[in-house]
This record gives structure tokens, C-alpha cells and sequence, in this order.
């Protein structure tokens, strides 16, 4: 079994007696040796809490997630338990006369066990104030392990020193029954099967073995032998990995095949005994170990599934060794309510028992034609025929390639040798280049393409000459369904060439050298995009994927454009024309179905090879809905115009109308534009009828948006003073002092300018203006500014105040201001002397 470990966090600590994962957040709980418990998050890495629990070693301790609570049991004989997010100690009472080993929290009820050093066994009801409501009694020495039956929560098993294990029901003191389970040692774990279908259970002992048990049978079918020190434990891993994991006071960590119980592999990591384990059972395999030294979290294999879908909707998956098929065509027979189905929606399938594969598939792949299945796991490689699932061939090979016409294809066996097989037969031509490069795996198509550390290379697969060997980290190969273009996707970014069959054929016939490099003109890049693609397919030259940020996106051209975003990872499964919906599904194999058009695909395409002819004949075909879509697919070809007619949205259509200066067409739209929303509308067309020297247009736009900075701004240019006046009008009812003060000035009606200075309460201001442009107004000026003054105290200023009306002040203004006066008269007419009404003026009544 080829399987994929991952060490997700590797934390030092004090020595590691107990681990627990939360179901729902990212975190370890681990009890320790020294009294403490710390709370990991696996993902960071980072110590979320930590509680000081006791002075002496904890040695179990589990969530309970229901009440935001964890309990631990120590040396101390006290079971407590806390708050996980207040801190809080909920209780702490002595539950056993001697050290509490284990424990284990009930799924549904509200009860604890623990096993004593005292060889009991107690539950705790926590609702009814950690009552002791059963006292197991039974064992004759320490109680290492607590297991519940998840087939059947009402038993229980437990591990003891005294060599057995015994099974328990949850309301009786005494055991149903009694397995010697290991003769020369105590037994320090006991671990039922996940699977309802199987009644095992694991045992491990000081005798070095893990044992396997049929409790039907109540008899031992398999003995794993490979550690050298006391197993402390062992645990079924499920989830569709038939694995079983051991964990060894020896320091290592070894993973066994739990179909043919043979070792897979042994792992190290350093850091002496192994103590305890918790599997994650939320999903992902994922395997907390504990250690004298600290804490390691790992992933067990991957988290996509195995599964291939051909081009009909035949679905074949393995869930472990075991195969199962579906048809997603017949999702939408006559009756089905399949259209009505939103974005996201789970579509229920109807599965159907295709057999087993004698080995653990890491791959699975329909040939071109669906004719054939191959199957990839354990260094070998089977064909099957997908009706009858009957094997048609194998061999030794680590990747496998199907060539398009369904009946060549290659293996790759080791890491440098590559066969390629005709209708089952070997060819005897040899690649050439093949053994001189290391190679991972193998990617069929038009080319034969290996993939390798730094290259890509393809092969011709009838003349086995290289046709292009590129230098690129890559992490998967897809040809497009037409075989022109080939995706190329790395780690954080993916290539599109197209391949020109065409010009590597003129090349091998003019006679030209063709080195291991092969021939440049062979291919050409299309574009480079910046995205992580996880899983995809092609539809047409439609590229559809999804990528590490959870979305689902495709590519046409060098375009990209969302579908959907995802909450959680999912995985192309593929794409049927005839229902327009794209098929994922995720780690469990849900089948989730999202709306994908092909008339819209093919339209883009037309577009994207200028093909306006057919464009034109296939937008009939589009959806209504997604009109929108595809109007913003024309835009950014730079198809404005046409994007103007196909698109429904009439924000997009303005949007159009300004870039094109369809400015009846914009006006007419903002418009049928409620207010205050059609205000950015105005301002738009009035910006563009400016530029077009539109100014008529531009001035009725401004007044519409209540652009008074723009209209004052049109108006001083166009030196209209009807329109400045309307200006200053519409300045001042809005607020907009400095705007109608200026449009007032460039007016040249200084007395009018003062009124506003006045009405402001800027009375200083005003007076200084009066005396310099407007002497006939001064009086009133300064008697509005000396009132101001009084009325904050300041009677004493307000005096010295200098006015021409007043007698005592007459002799100051005797020189030259009968001038002023009379200069006055002749600028502005004897009538409007001395009047300051800002409305009569705004009002058009005063020149």
C-alpha cells in the first residue's frame, strides 16, 4: 500500500499521556506528565490554553465538547473537569483510591468512566451532580483502557494488566464476558472496528503484539508481531484506509494493511516511548501521538478521493478495496427534479456493489472510450471491464496513461523504465530518452507525457520520439478533449500551451535534427495564471477547475471566471453537456452539482475565436440569466458594443453607454433612474458630454446631479451670468458659501457679496470687503459687526469702531469718501446704492 503520511505539527513537551481531538475546532488536548494540560491548535501549531490541572502526572483527559468542558483524571485520585473557554473549574472531586488511568466520555449520554489503579471501572453522570451510578468490578490488576462500542453505546470494553479484556453493559457492575487476550503480558489497549459490519476488536500487550478479534466468534483471527517493547496501543484508522496503526514503547510508529495484515511501513520520529494516541474522528485521518517528548499530529494519506467518471456520466469509485459505481446520466429521467435544484445542492445516487480490487487503489482512470478501467495501488496495475468488472489485465507499474484511441497505453514501472502496450501486446519500439530521466508518474492524451523533478517531456506515441521536453515543476497534465491544448499546473501557478501538431510534423519531415529537447515549435504558451489548481477537466477549450482558495473557476482564452466558492475543499468529478451542470464532490464522495451552461461555453468560445458569425447564431441559446455573465465576458474582449446589446443589466448597459458615448442612450437611463441614485448617473454624462464639447447637455446633467462645484465651474467659462446667478442660488440653498461667494464675484456685484458675508456671520469680513468695493454699504456693515461685538462683551472694541453715519466719526472719512460714493453710483446705478438684498439678487432683480 503506497500511502501518503504528512507530519502536520511535531511540538516538544513534557512527557505526552494522553491526547484528544475536538470534533469541531482545530485542536489537541494533551495530558501531561508534569500536571498540565495544553490545548494545540494542528493547524498553526500555536499552544491555544494551557491549565495547570494537578501537582502530579495527568494521565487521561478528553472533551466533552456538549458542555465546552474537558476532563482529565491524575495521580491524585481527583477526576476534574473545566471550562475550555472560561477557564473555569466545573468540579474536582476524588473518584477512584488510587492513580485513574483511562477514561472515556459517552457520545450520547451524559457519562463518564474511568479505570483505577484499584482495578475498578465507575461512570459519572454529570447531570445529576457526577453521581457514581455503576461501579464495574471484575479485573484483578490496573485498568489501562476504556473503549466504547460504537455499534452499540450501551457496551463497553476494557483493557487490564491482568492479561484480559473484558466486555460490559453500561447498567450492570458485572462483565457480560471475559478474552484471555494475551498471555505472556498485560493488555494495554482494546479498540473496536469502525465498521458496523465487522465485529473486531484490536488488543495490544507487554507480549509485543497487536491481536485481532472476532467477538462473534470470541476467537483471535491475526497476531501482528513487528515491536520490540510493550505496544501501548492500536487503532483502526477507517474512513475507506483499511489501516491499522500501532504505537510502541520502542519509539516508533508502525502502519499495517488491515485486510492482509501486513506490515506497510514503520515510522520515527525521535522522540523515545510512544504513550497514547486519538484519531481525529471528524474527518481527515488524522492520528495525534503522544510521546515522552512532546506531541506529533499526522495525516494519513489524502484527502481526495478515488474515483474516474467517462464522458457518459459512469461514475466508478473505491471506498477502500471495495468498488462502487453510479450513473449520474440518469439524474434527469422524465419526472426527476433535478432543474429545480439550486447551486451547491447534494444530488442522491444510486449506488450499486461493482466488486473489489485486490489492491489499495491510489488511481483510478476510464479509458478515452469508457471501455475499460484501470486501476493503480500497491506498485501494480489492473484492467477491469466496468460492467462485469472483470480483470483484463495487469502487470508490476507505479503510474499509468491511456493513449486517445483507447486500445495504447503506457506503465511506468519503478521510477525510470516505460512500457507501452498495443491492444495488450508490448511494443518492442523503446521512448527515446527513457531511462535517462527519473520519472514520477505518467499522463496520457494525444502525447505521451512523463512528468519528472524540473521537466515535463511528451512522447510521439506511435514513433516514440520526443516531440518537446519542458523544463517545469509541474503537478498534473490535462489535454483538452479537441488534444490542442494541454494545462501544465504547478504549485501556485498553471500554463496553457497549444500544440501544433501541424509544425512538429513539418519539422520531422524536413529531415531536422530533433534532440532530447524535441521541437520548440511543437508547442506555444497561451498564458500563465496565478492560481493553485487542485483537480480539473477540460470542455472543449474550456478549462474548469478547482483551485487551493476553495472555488470552482474556468478559463477561456486567458480569461478567467468564478462559478461558486466552497466552505470546504471539493474535487472535479466532470461535466455533462446535455444537463449544463458541473459535478464535485467531497472527502466522504457527496456528489454536489453546480449550473455550468454550454451554450454560454460555446458562445465564449465563437467570441474567443472571433467567430462573430456563429456567435451571433448561438446567443439565442443562452440563457436569460446568464446574459449578464456574458455581456461581461464581451467587455472584457473588448467587445463593447456588442456587450451593449446582449447584456439585461441596466447598471452594466450605462456603464456601456458612457465608454461608447451613447450619450441619448445614458441619458434616457438615468433618467428612468430614481433619485437620489441617478445623481452619480448625471454627473457621468455631464463628464462625458463635456469632453464631447456638449455643453447644453453637460449643463442640464450638472444641474440634475446638484453639481454645483461643476456647474459653477461650466458656467465661469461659458461667462453666462444667468447661469452664474442660478449657480450662487443653488451654492447657497445647499450650504455652499465659498461656491455662491465666487459666482457672486465673478457676477461683479460686490454689495450682493456682502449680504451673503453677512447672513454667514462674517461680519469683519464684510465690512473690510465694504469699504474696499462697496462704500455704500459700510454703515450697515459695521453696525452688524459692533451688535456681534457687544453681544460677546466686547463693547469696549466695538466702539472704536470708525462709522461714516455717525457724526463724531464724520471727520474721519472727509477725505475722498464722498469720491468713493459718487464712483459707486456711476459702476452700479444710484437704485441699488446702499442695498444689500442677497435674494432680490439671486433672484435676478438687481443688474
Amino acid at each position: 500500500m503506497l500511502l501518503e503520511v504528512h507530519k502536520k505539527l511535531q511540538a516538544r513537551s513534557d512527557r505526552v499521556k494522553s491526547v484528544d481531538f475536538h470534533p469541531t475546532e482545530p485542536w489537541v488536548i494533551t495530558g501531561l506528565y508534569n500536571g498540565s494540560v495544553n490545548i494545540y491548535n494542528h493547524i498553526t501549531g500555536a499552544v491555544v490554553k494551557t491549565f495547570e490541572v494537578a501537582q502530579v502526572p495527568v494521565r487521561c483527559v478528553r472533551f466533552i465538547t456538549r458542555k465546552n468542558w474537558f476532563v482529565a483524571g491524575s495521580d491524585d485520585f481527583q477526576l476534574r473537569a473545566f471550562n475550555y473557554n472560561t477557564h473555569e473549574k466545573v468540579t474536582a472531586f476524588e473518584a477512584h483510591p488510587d492513580y485513574i488511568r483511562c477514561l472515556a466520555v459517552h457520545p450520547t449520554l451524559s457519562l463518564v468512566f474511568t479505570g483505577s489503579d484499584d482495578m475498578t471501572i465507575k461512570s459519572w453522570d454529570w447531570e445529576k451532580g457526577w453521581k457514581n451510578t455503576v461501579t464495574f468490578q471484575g479485573h484483578t490488576h490496573y485498568i489501562m483502557n476504556i473503549a466504547i462500542n460504537p455499534k452499540d453505546p450501551q457496551t463497553f470494553a476494557t483493557s487490564c494488566l491482568d492479561k484480559t479484556v473484558k466486555v460490559w453493559s453500561i447498567t450492570s457492575p458485572n462483565a457480560n464476558f471475559t478474552l484471555d487476550a494475551h498471555e505472556r503480558g498485560g493488555v494495554n489497549y482494546v479498540e473496536y472496528h469502525p465498521d458496523p459490519h465487522k465485529p473486531y476488536i484490536l488488543t495490544t500487550g507487554d507480549d509485543r503484539t497487536i491481536r485481532v478479534w472476532d467477538l462473534l466468534s470470541k476467537s483471535c483471527i491475526q497476531t501482528l508481531e513487528g515491536h520490540t517493547s510493550n505496544v501501548s496501543w492500536a487503532i483502526y484508522v477507517g474512513g475507506g484506509l483499511p489501516l491499522i496503526v500501532s504505537g510502541s514503547e520502542d519509539g516508533t510508529i508502525k502502519l499495517w494493511n488491515a485486510g492482509t495484515y501486513r506490515l506497510e511501513n514503520t515510522l520515527s520520529y525521535g522522540m523515545e516511548r510512544v504513550w497514547c494516541a486519538s484519531l481525529n474522528k471528524s474527518g481527515g485521518n488524522e492520528l495525534a501521538i503522544g510521546f515522552d517528548d512532546g506531541l506529533v499530529v499526522l495525516k494519513l494519506g489524502k484527502d481526495e478521493p478515488t474515483y474516474s467518471m467517462d464522458s457518459s456520466g459512469k461514475l466508478i469509485y473505491a471506498k477502500g478495496t471495495e468498488i462502487q459505481t453510479a450513473n449520474l446520466a440518469l439524474l434527469y429521467e422524465e419526472g426527476s427534479s433535478m432543474e429545480a435544484l439550486p447551486d451547491g445542492s447534494r444530488v442522491s445516487l444510486s449506488l450499486k456493489e461493482l466488486g473489489a480490487t485486490e489492491v489499495y487503489p491510489n488511481s483510478i482512470q476510464h479509458s478515452p472510450n469508457g471501455r475499460f478501467v484501470t486501476v493503480v495501488g500497491d506498485g501494480e496495475y489492473i484492467i477491469y471491464t466496468p460492467i462485469a468488472w472483470r480483470n483484463k489485465a495487469f502487470g508490476q507499474g507505479s503510474s499509468f496513461a491511456w493513449a486517445d484511441d483507447s486500445n495504447t497505453y503506457a506503465v511506468l514501472e519503478g521510477k525510470l523504465k516505460v512500457r507501452i502496450w498495443r491492444n495488450f501486446k508490448e511494443k518492442k519500439e523503446a521512448l527515446k530518452g527513457a531511462g535517462g530521466w527519473s520519472v514520477e508518474s505518467l499522463h496520457g492524451g494525444p502525447l505521451l507525457c512523463a512528468r519528472g523533478n524540473g521537466f515535463v517531456v511528451f512522447w510521439d506515441w506511435e514513433t516514440g520520439e520526443i516531440v518537446r521536453r519542458i523544463d517545469v515543476d509541474s503537478k498534473n497534465i490535462y489535454w483538452s478533449t479537441s488534444g490542442t491544448l494541454v494545462a501544465i499546473t504547478s504549485d501556485d501557478s498553471y500554463f496553457i500551451l497549444r500544440y501544433d501538431r501541424a509544425a512538429y510534423r513539418a519539422a520531422v519531415d524536413s529531415g531536422a535534427s530533433i534532440g532530447d529537447e524535441g521541437c520548440e515549435e511543437a508547442f506555444e504558451i497561451v498564458t500563465e495564471i496565478s492560481e493553485s489548481v487542485k483537480t480539473a477537466k477540460w470542455i472543449g477549450e474550456c478549462f474548469i477547475y478547482t483551485n487551493s482558495a476553495n472555488r470552482l473557476n474556468y478559463l477561456l482564452g486567458t480569461q478567467t471566471n468564478t462559478v461558486t466558492q466552497f466552505e470546504k475543499p471539493l474535487y472535479m468529478l466532470g461535466y455533462i453537456p446535455s444537463h449544463n451542470r458541473v459535478y464535485l464532490v467531497d472527502r466522504d464522495m457527496s456528489v454536489l452539482v453546480y449550473n455550468l451552461s454550454l451554450a454560454v461555453v460555446e458562445y465564449q468560445t465563437a467570441i474567443l475565436q472571433r467567430d462573430l458569425v456563429t456567435a451571433a447564431e448561438l446567443l439565442s441559446a443562452v440563457p436569460e440569466a446568464e446574459r449578464n455573465k456574458v455581456a461581461r465576458f464581451l467587455e472584457a474582449q473588448d467587445l463593447k458594443s456588442l456587450a451593449l446589446q446582449v447584456t439585461n443589466d441596466t447598471e452594466h448597459k450605462f456603464e456601456l453607454a458612457i465608454a461608447l458615448d451613447e450619450l441619448d442612450l445614458a441619458l434616457s437611463l438615468a433618467e428612468a433612474t430614481p433619485a437620489p441614485e441617478n445623481e452619480v448617473k448625471w454627473k457621468m454624462v455631464g463628464d462625458t458630454a463635456l469632453s464631447r464639447w456638449r455643453f447644453g447637455l453637460a449643463r442640464e446633467c450638472y444641474r440634475r446631479a446638484g453639481d454645483v462645484s461643476a456647474s459653477f465651474l461650466l458656467e465661469t467659462a461659458l461667462g453666462d451670468k444667468n447661469g452664474l446667478r442660478k449657480t450662487a442660488k443653488d451654492a447657497t440653498g445647499k450650504g455652499l458659501n465659498n461656491i455662491a461667494f465666487a459666482a457672486l464675484w465673478q457676477l461683479g456685484d460686490p454689495k450682493a457679496a456682502v449680504g451673503l458675508l453677512l447672513e454667514t456671520d462674517r461680519k469683519a469680513e464684510a465690512a473690510l470687503l465694504a469699504r474696499t468695493y462697496a462704500p455704500s454699504c459700510v454703515p450697515k456693515a459695521l453696525q452688524s459687526w459692533r451688535i456681534e461685538l457687544e453681544s460677546k462683551g466686547k463693547s469696549k472694541t466695538a466702539g472704536l469702531l470708525a462709522d461714516p453715519s455717525r457724526g463724531q466719526d464724520s471727520e474721519l472719512f472727509q477725505e475722498g469718501w464722498d469720491t468713493a460714493l459718487e464712483r459707486e453710483e456711476q459702476i452700479y446705478g444710484k437704485s441699488t446704492n446702499g442695498t444689500m438684498d442677497i435674494g432680490a439678487v439671486l433672484a435676478g432683480d438687481s443688474p
